[in-house]
């Protein structure tokens, strides 16, 4: 009997890479959740809700909501996601943190990730982004989801390295003028509203990450090929973790 050729076999590589043929398969996994106080419950204060948060032992940073007087964030990070997931699920039922609510349209969760030319891999994946998150001279953030239309994927690579450079260099620009600096993370799969990446923008004051994003709009990339931008988180951090 004639059995049909079976392709060959060619292993998935899951490596993250970087220049100069170095390669990681280590990942940061970063979840943002944002709450707000329940209907008739007494809303925490900060200060009550930092213990059972540093008890987590886990790599985290506490915000209040700049458009909620009674909402908090919080953003957990791990290279482990089980360790995410146990500390979340500690977390939200500790007293102070009971009286809180989860507002699923705000929960986010990614990845670090690899472009293919990161000179310091390691860095790129693990060291940077949590110094970004943890620095305590830049309280501001903001938080966002985005998802591109399916347009941008049949676009030739020359032309998708060009959209993303303009987009890049902007960044860049903000970041060397002191006034913003960012965490992309790569979420295929891991939040519900089929997203392609969260954003994290970090600055010492608020107004330039609203002029960055207002920036950004006229890019290529966010003008034509974006299909969904946000729902916007925006808060100061008032305590982060010193584990790192």
């Amino acid at each position: 009997m004639n059995h049909p050729q079976q392709p060959p076999f060619e292993p998935v590589v899951l490596r993250e890479r970087g220049a100069n043929d170095a390669t990681s398969d280590r990942r940061l996994f970063v979840q943002f959740y944002a709450a707000t106080t329940r209907p008739g419950a007494e809303s925490p204060t900060s200060v009550a809700l930092t213990p059972a948060l540093r008890d987590q032992r886990i790599d985290a940073v506490l915000y209040e909501d700049a458009r909620d007087p009674r909402g908090f964030g919080v953003a957990f990070a791990s290279e482990d996601p089980h360790q995410i997931i146990e500390a979340a699920r500690t977390l939200f039922v500790q007293p102070a943190w009971i009286a809180l609510e989860i507002l699923p349209d705000y929960t986010m969760l990614g990845r670090s990730y690899s472009l293919g030319y990161e000179t310091d891999i390691e860095d790129t994946l693990i060291h940077r982004p949590l110094r970004h998150l943890l620095d305590p001279d830049w309280p501001w953030a903001i938080w966002y989801p985005l998802r591109r239309s399916g347009a941008f994927e049949t676009l030739p690579q020359d032309q998708k390295r060009k959209i993303l450079g303009e987009h890049a260099r902007i960044g860049m620009d903000w970041g060397r003028s002191g006034l913003a600096r960012d965490i992309r993370l790569a979420c295929h799969g891991l939040g519900g509203a089929d997203n392609d990446f969260v954003i994290g923008l970090f600055g010492r004051d608020l107004f330039p990450l609203s002029a960055l994003i207002a920036r950004m709009r006229s890019t290529e990339q966010t003008s034509q090929y974006l299909e969904q931008l946000g729902p916007f988180f925006a808060g100061r951090a008032v305590w982060r973790s010193t584990n790192t």
